[in-house]
């Protein structure tokens, strides 16, 4: 298998790029948050790479990061999703707004992305509601935002915990926080993550 491609850049466009090493053009599907992050055509570029094989097909996928990699692996797990659905998911924001539906259900925020209908979405969250948290997916969008997740981590643990003393399960409490963050991304300490879980979400 194939883990990643070093090369010069010499084709890009939002949905595919063609990368040059070793005098071989390897013609590669990206999605729109891998583009935004490459450099100009002819200089050096090295994308992780998923390499899937058919019987009749053979096609390579690029991402910038590891976490773009993943999940694009979890998404074509799932049953129904393929690879050109997964790459548009992925096109439609980043991996941490991604994890953060996924953990909280927000089926509708992950059917408005183009080409995704509702019983998929509804489909993406039950399948993978297990393999991502609050924690994984709140430091995920602060990495790619304005920053802090090293200091927003310990709250969120902290909530979850308190809610798991209040008698919810992991998996209610994860989900619970997960919804708090979703619908109030400056919530920043405990109490008022926890109140917020109790009260519905709602300030």
């Amino acid at each position: 298998m194939i883990a990643y491609i070093r090369g010069t850049l010499d084709e890009k466009d939002p949905t595919r790029v063609v990368v040059e090493a070793c005098g071989v053009g390897y013609e590669i599907l990206i999605p729109l948050s891998t583009f935004d992050r490459l450099p100009k055509v002819g200089e050096e570029v090295k994308l992780l790479a998923f390499h899937s094989v058919r019987e009749d097909d053979e096609v390579l996928y690029g991402f910038a990061t590891k976490s773009e990699r993943e999940m694009f692996a979890k998404l074509t797990a799932v049953s129904g999703v393929g690879p050109k659905i997964a790459l548009s998911i992925l096109s439609g924001g980043s991996v941490g707004e991604l994890a953060l539906a996924i953990a909280s259900g927000n089926a509708k925020r992950i059917s408005s992305i183009k080409g995704v209908g509702k019983k998929t979405a509804e489909k993406i969250c039950v399948e993978l509601k297990d393999k991502v948290n609050a924690i994984e997916a709140l430091s995920a969008t602060q990495r790619a935002g304005r920053g802090g997740a090293d200091a927003a981590a310990p709250v969120l643990r902290d909530a979850i915990l308190a809610l798991s003393a209040l008698g919810f399960s992991e998996e209610t409490a994860n989900k619970m926080v997960s919804g708090v963050i979703a619908a109030n991304p400056d919530a920043k300490d405990t109490e008022t993550v926890v109140r917020l879980a109790l009260s519905g979400g709602k300030k």
